[in-house]
């Protein structure tokens, strides 16, 4: 009797799959499987709640058509949906529905099949028409967001190890979804992106979409204003990949959360990767609705950081390589001290840089760098950087400048260099690290060892802390 109702069922199936799109067919058909077909009633098991809505709500006719065609024109259907999976020791909890969208109920309570007039089958939606088939087509990614492009530091290894395991493995890994949050401009569009364009180059067949939940919204507001939210999900329902920008713009948005879970459910159910961005991390997502955070949690959370100074270094010297520009080094360690706080500020200066070289005619240096830069960077000689407190340091003390950057022991050259060290923490924005960096390469904990030398001689030595306070008072007239 199985075997009979599998001939049945794959008899339907061979209609409907002429009547519909592969990529709806694979989604909505494939999954279903034939339970029994007893007195002309075909129950089929589809796999949640969700699912057998859908279905009815879009494909009744389809279903119509089949079953008539294979059983006759008296043929009813009947669901057995999955409310829960089961484990190896139980089976899966299932209940019978009947098909709802019908004209009538026969007396055993299991419904005919609907009219095909209320499906609207003529009807054709401005979103798919204005929408469905550009997106498909283009998938809305910056081709030029690569993972060559992609600069791999401390700050963002862990994020780009994850999303290139997702990019070779779509919906296969763990990571499912992939959460990667961080502040503004430090990569995470650049990164999610490169996901997308490295899955499209390697699996042609992946549908796969970028879009802004700026945008997601606006869309899913077309479609209630135009009465088109099936056809909106149905589109949405079809994607393998989906990757969405900024996820926290959703708070607040109730009914776009409503549908963006039904989303959700239904890629994941079925092996889609999802791949989300947000300013922070789930647990400090406000306004959104804890199912939905919840689910958020459910594969890795991965952390974008502000690149560190060898980081900056190379993003600059990446960038001035593929726009085929020459910045001398001195030039390029310049700028990646100058601005620690994220790549886009980075990426700007440059622009700003090369843009003042070309109208002025002039070549790129130091000199012409420090001169663009004194309205954009806080840190420079018009204030008080680094050179600045090297220097005054150094003249302070009566040591060389070069010998204060060397690797000299001598003691009055360590204090000098612990000084000029304590003034760097005290009136800079450069990390512990880029401190280090300017004093001849060496790392954060020289840098600490140095400040807390210092407080620890103004405690002991009065004609010590009285150099550092006269120090101080040149520091702040220079600020002044």
């Amino acid at each position: 009797m199985q075997e009979e109702c599998v001939r049945v069922w794959n008899d339907c199936l061979q209609i409907i799959r002429s009547d519909i799109a592969k990529k709806s067919y694979h989604t909505w058909f494939e999954p279903i499987k034939p339970v029994k077909c007893m007195a002309s009633v075909l129950t089929i098991q589809v796999p949640s709640q969700f699912f057998y809505e859908y279905l009815e709500e879009h494909y009744v006719h389809v279903l119509k058509k089949a079953i008539n065609t294979v059983l006759g024109t008296d043929a009813k259907l009947e669901y057995s949906v999955i409310v829960d999976k089961g484990s190896p020791q139980n089976s899966p909890y299932t209940i019978n529905l009947p098909n709802r969208n019908s004209g009538n109920r026969s007396s055993n309570g299991k419904g005919d099949f609907g009219s095909a007039k209320n499906q609207r089958k003529d009807y054709k939606s401005p979103f798919q028409l204005r929408s469905v088939d550009s997106f498909y087509q283009e998938s809305q990614l910056n081709q030029a967001y690569t993972f060559e492009s992609y600069i791999e530091g401390d700050c963002n290894r862990l994020a780009r190890s994850a999303g290139y395991a997702v990019a070779k493995k779509p919906g296969v890994t763990s990571f499912n979804p992939l959460m990667l949050y961080g502040g503004v401009g430090l990569g995470k569009t650049h990164l999610v992106q490169a996901v997308g364009n490295e899955i499209k180059q390697n699996l042609q067949d992946k549908f796969v979409l970028y879009v802004s939940s700026e945008k997601f919204t606006n869309q899913f507001m077309e479609a209630v204003k135009n009465n088109n939210i099936q056809e909106f999900q149905n589109f949405y329902l079809q994607v393998d990949v989906l990757i969405i920008d900024d996820v926290q713009f959703l708070a607040g948005k109730e009914k776009t959360q409503e549908i963006f879970f039904h989303i959700f459910n239904h890629l994941h159910q079925f092996g889609r990767q999802i791949i989300m961005t947000s300013d922070c991390p789930p647990r400090d997502l406000k306004g959104l609705q804890e199912r939905l955070l919840s689910r958020f949690k459910w594969g890795l959370t991965a952390d974008l950081q502000q690149p560190d100074l060898e980081t900056r270094m190379a993003i600059i010297q990446r960038k001035i390589q593929a726009d085929g520009i020459y910045i001398p080094d001195d030039v390029v360690e310049y700028l990646a001290y100058s601005v620690d706080t994220n790549i886009r500020e980075l990426e700007g200066v440059l622009i700003s840089l090369i843009a003042h070289a070309s109208l002025n005619r002039a070549d790129i240096n130091l000199e012409l760098a420090k001169q663009t830069l004194k309205n954009i960077v806080h840190d420079i000689e018009t204030e008080v950087g680094i050179d600045y407190i090297q220097k005054m340091v150094a003249e302070f003390f009566h040591v060389r400048l070069e010998d204060m950057k060397a690797k000299g022991r001598k003691k009055e050259i360590v204090i000098a260099r612990q000084v000029a060290m304590y003034f760097s923490k005290e009136y800079t924005n450069h990390s512990l690290k880029s401190i280090g960096y300017h004093f001849g390469g060496r790392d954060h904990s020289t840098v600490i060892h140095a400040v807390q030398s210092v407080n620890d001689l103004m405690d002991t030595n009065s004609t010590f802390k009285s150099s550092i306070e006269e120090l101080k008072k040149k520091f702040k007239m220079k600020v002044v």
